[in-house]
């Protein structure tokens, strides 16, 4: 595959577009319901939890640990401070499982990014934890594939512009690819990039945004398979 002047930098994201992560959390989740099943039916419990982890972004971040901590605190809200300590002991073991747990790589992920990795300057921009997504990059085997992994604590516009003129030509020669429209598409976007959304089936409903269809620079995939031809479409185009 050939390069083009357009397109010198491709950024991926890691949870979800290139290994699944979501699936975890909602079946850890599904267990943590199941623990407090006496207290209250499963829609509620699992939306006091949505409201624990909206209140703690801010504090604890993207990833597990934080969602750890606002299992525990929802445990006590929901049972009115009279959680046992053998419920906790289970939502933490419940949170070490989480980050014990293999890498599922998604289909197409290793073979599209070989692929590309030849023809264009990869970089791989996740966020969350920082041991966490460490481990599941080892883990993965693509880590020799990228010229530079960035795990920052949330995307925006900003976020794409420093790290495509750091590592990159600068946004406008840059694209993102990603599951999620809020953190990896809009902002790439809103940035002077392009961005390529590739649908995931989970997907958490805090990252859940309108389509930007009428941006000029956006693009949708049913999977990543199909991003080889995408970007030889647009470096004719170019």
């Amino acid at each position: 595959m050939q390069n083009n002047a357009q397109l010198t930098t491709i950024g991926f994201d890691a949870d979800d577009t290139l290994w699944q992560n979501e699936q975890f959390f909602r079946l850890t989740e599904k267990r943590f319901a199941a623990l407090l099943a006496d207290h209250a039916e499963e829609g509620h419990i699992s939306a006091r939890l949505l409201e624990a982890e909206k209140r703690n972004l801010a504090i604890y971040g993207f990833g597990i640990k934080g969602f750890t901590l606002s299992m525990i605190e929802t445990a006590i809200e929901i049972t009115e401070g009279r959680a046992q300590a053998s419920v906790i002991a289970e939502i933490l073991a419940a949170g070490r499982d989480m980050l014990g747990h293999p890498i599922e790589a998604l289909p197409h992920a290793r073979e599209t990014v070989e692929k590309l990795a030849g023809a264009y300057r990869l970089l791989l921009i996740t966020k969350g934890d920082l041991f966490d997504q460490e481990r599941k990059l080892a883990q993965s085997g693509l880590g020799d594939l990228f010229e530079a992994v960035e795990i920052v604590s949330d995307k925006s516009a900003a976020t794409y512009a420093r790290i495509f003129s750091r590592h990159g030509d600068g946004p406008e020669k840059s694209m993102m690819v990603g599951n999620s429209l809020k953190s990896d598409v809009v902002p790439a976007i809103e940035a002077g990039g392009w961005g390529v959304h590739v649908p995931h089936e989970l997907t958490w409903v805090l990252e859940h945004v309108e389509p930007p269809v009428a941006a000029p620079r956006f693009r949708r995939i049913a999977d990543l398979s199909e991003l080889p031809g995408l970007m030889e479409s647009i470096g004719k185009a170019g």
